[in-house]
């Protein structure tokens, strides 16, 4: 009994896990189809090239050529998924592609998350500007490891064969690319989702918040706070938005514990799937996950030593002064 009991519940994961799953890619579709057809649209009919003129100065700072921006720009507002749909259009070598990821990982979608974290604690503007300087930084990083190549590998659709090429074949090549890409990332969706439902079915998530306890400790975070960040790197800040502002407010957590585990999950989450989503590119799994680990361990580090200042400096001045 106590075994039939225990399959049907696995199996009552397994079918949730497809569900969340489907219903999650059919949403993550209805991103990923029209800004990518619009972003090779635009390629297509040679109008990023005309920009640029503005987007080279400052993408040249990160050593990316100037169709770059456009994922960089649509990530920071739509989201990874819409950075992904116009990664997969433009002609960028996998050094570039490995720049933007890093970038996008770190800071994206910051309207809708800062929101979140800022109902949990913790300032919009500082949270926003804290993952946009540590998305810079590190691509700085990266960019100086990887030394792209200056052209950027293949040459802009645009400007090569735009004028050759007619729509009809166009149209054809994208809705290919496109069909590829759905597949690969509708694999990799319900793979994660089985994979939490399983997880959360088998109790194994209490089982990992203690586990990754010494992690957190290294990372110079509160343990009371490992739910919270396992929250955050497992579902990130949308989906795990409202278990992270319900438990940040049971926890009573001191600001400078509730600031270093916002800006660590702010700068580091959905380690699982966002990652994998930019594994079709052929971009190697060491940048997916160790520079924003890097960055947020950093990070807090940097927050601690700031509070730690203005405790000695605040014991030094006399008081009422």
């Amino acid at each position: 009994m106590a075994s039939s009991s225990w399959s049907a519940t696995l199996r009552s994961a397994a079918r949730t896990g497809i569900r969340k799953g489907w219903r999650s890619y059919l949403w993550l579709l209805k991103i990923l189809l029209p800004i990518s057809f619009a972003t090779a649209l635009c390629d297509y009919l040679g109008w990023i090239r005309s920009l640029n003129f503005i987007l080279e100065p400052v993408m040249g700072l990160l050593c990316l050529p100037a169709a770059a921006a456009l994922p960089i720009l649509i990530g920071l507002t739509a989201g990874v998924y819409g950075a992904i749909a116009s990664m997969a259009v433009l002609p960028l070598s996998v050094d570039h592609m490995t720049i933007v990821t890093v970038f996008v990982l770190i800071a994206h979608n910051l309207p809708q998350e800062g929101v979140i974290q800022a109902r949990s604690g913790i300032s919009f503007l500082k949270t926003t500007l804290a993952r946009l300087a540590a998305a810079v930084i590190t691509c700085l990083a990266v960019a100086w490891s990887l030394q792209p190549a200056a052209g950027g590998g293949a040459a802009p659709f645009a400007e090569t064969g735009r004028l050759a090429v007619a729509f009809g074949p166009f149209l054809h090549g994208w809705l290919l690319d496109m069909l590829q890409l759905a597949v690969k990332i509708l694999l990799i969706v319900l793979g994660v989702m089985l994979t939490i439902e399983l997880a959360k079915a088998l109790h194994l998530i209490d089982v990992c918040v203690r586990m990754f306890a010494p992690f957190l400790k290294m990372m110079g975070l509160d343990r009371r706070a490992g739910l919270l960040w396992l929250t955050g790197v497992l579902f990130g800040l949308a989906y795990g938005g409202a278990v992270i502002v319900e438990q940040a407010r049971e926890l009573r957590l001191t600001p400078e514990e509730v600031e270093k585990l916002q800006i660590s999950i702010g700068i580091n989450h959905s380690m699982i799937e966002d990652p994998l989503l930019f594994l079709p590119f052929g971009i190697n799994p060491f940048w997916l996950w160790v520079p924003r680990l890097a960055a947020a361990v950093a990070a807090v580090y940097l927050i601690a030593a700031w509070y730690k200042l203005k405790s000695i400096f605040a014991e030094k001045t006399p008081c009422g002064r």
